[in-house]
C-alpha cells in the first residue's frame, strides 16, 4: 500500500517556477513507477510527467518539455516536478501517481493505468 501526498502548488506569475512535491509512505517506494497529472477546469486530466523506479527513464509531455524536469530522492521517499517558464496553460490541479512496474519500457508511461494517487495540489498561473 503507497500513500502519496503532493505539495508546493500556489499562485505564480507567468513565466515564473514551482517546484512540486510527492511524498510517500509505504513500502518498496523504489519500486514504483511516478507520475504527474494535471487536470484544468473543464478539460480531461493530462498525463505530464513520468520517472521509472530507477530514475533512469523519464518522459514528458510535449507541452512542458525543456520546461519541467521530474526527479526523485529515494532515501526521502519523494519525487519531484520542477515547472519553470510556467504558461497560463498550466494552471490546474496537479496530481502525482504511481503504479509498480517491472518493464524497462517506459514510452507510454503517461497513459499507464496508475494505481495510487494524491489528493492533488492546485497550481495557478496568472497572466
Amino acid at each position: 500500500q503507497l500513500h502519496l501526498v503532493e505539495s508546493g502548488g500556489g499562485l505564480v506569475q507567468s513565466g515564473g517556477s514551482l517546484r512540486l512535491s510527492c511524498a510517500a509512505s509505504g513500502f518498496f517506494f523504489d519500486k514504483y513507477t511516478i507520475a504527474w497529472f494535471r487536470q484544468a477546469p473543464g478539460k480531461e486530466r493530462e498525463g505530464v510527467s513520468c520517472i521509472s523506479s530507477s530514475g533512469v527513464s523519464t518522459r514528458y509531455a510535449d507541452s512542458v518539455q525543456d520546461r519541467f524536469t521530474i526527479s526523485r530522492d529515494d532515501a526521502k521517499n519523494t519525487v519531484y516536478l520542477q515547472m519553470t517558464s510556467l504558461k497560463p496553460e498550466d494552471t490546474g490541479v496537479y496530481y502525482c501517481a504511481a503504479k509498480g512496474v517491472t518493464v524497462p519500457d517506459h514510452t507510454f508511461c503517461l497513459i499507464w493505468l496508475y494505481g495510487y494517487w494524491g489528493q492533488g495540489t492546485q497550481v495557478t498561473v496568472s497572466s
